[in-house]
């Protein structure tokens, strides 16, 4: 076993760990790592070298899962590491969410070759929701958009004219998961697309959000919240966040 101030060796399918804030507005006492991964170079003894021990659901899976799912624990495990000085690495619970320390807000998410975490003390931030989409293609974005949006939605992006279908559909889709993964730690209740809308947005990367269930007795109807996003890479990363 390696000490326990020594960083474990980082796998041979990721990138070293990048701490650049990708998002417009910056959230002070959270910490946010992010990787690329390639799951061809994913080797036999990837997760004993970075001591990260694998679920056996993830043992069962194919390499592009477990690379994802070693990227995503690498960056989150460094995340804690650097905020507290914590040793951990976020199991998988029942409900297939990461467990995180009973004080600690996080969230985990992966997308094709990249992979982020965001950790802050529950004195800070009660939830933290954070999801990384490939961007739709038109003719995607336009077979799902009445999956993903509401009534409502469907009409102002109808308005917005359909040089941005691809990217409202694919911000509504991440946003929205943003909203769940920020929301159900401390709700304990599941939702889904159609229990919340995206009101606006900006191309600066700022989102507003409004619940449209009663998910608590202080979580209701007609709650509103900010997210935000940002574009690169043909990618979409969103973040919900919560204050204490």
């Amino acid at each position: 076993m390696p000490a326990m101030n020594s960083t474990p060796a980082l796998p041979a399918c990721c990138t070293p760990l990048d701490a650049h804030w990708p998002l417009p507005l910056r959230l002070a006492e959270t910490v946010l790592l992010s990787t690329h991964f390639d799951p061809a170079q994913l080797a036999a003894d990837d997760f004993q070298r970075s001591v990260i021990a694998p679920p056996a659901s993830i043992q069962r899976s194919v390499a592009k899962r477990q690379a994802e799912f070693l990227a995503g624990r690498v960056c989150a495990r460094a995340a804690l590491q650097q905020l507290e000085g914590l040793d951990c690495v976020p199991a998988i619970g029942e409900d297939r969410a990461p467990v995180w320390p009973a004080h600690i807000a996080g969230s985990i998410t992966h997308s094709t070759g990249r992979a982020a975490a965001i950790v802050a003390n529950k004195a800070h931030w009660r939830g933290l929701g954070m999801d990384l989409e490939n961007l739709l293609n038109f003719e995607r974005a336009e077979r799902l958009a009445g999956e993903i949006l509401t009534a409502p939605e469907l009409r102002r992006m109808a308005a917005a004219g359909s040089e941005h279908l691809a990217l409202l559909v694919t911000l509504t889709f991440s946003v929205k998961e943003s909203l769940f993964k920020a929301l159900y730690p401390i709700v304990q209740q599941r939702f889904y697309f159609e229990h919340a809308e995206v009101l606006e947005w900006s191309a600066d990367g700022q989102v507003r959000l409004r619940l449209l269930t009663d998910l608590s007795s202080e979580w209701r109807h007609g709650t509103e919240l900010d997210a935000q996003f940002a574009v690169k890479d043909g990618q979409l990363l969103s973040l919900v966040s919560i204050k204490a």
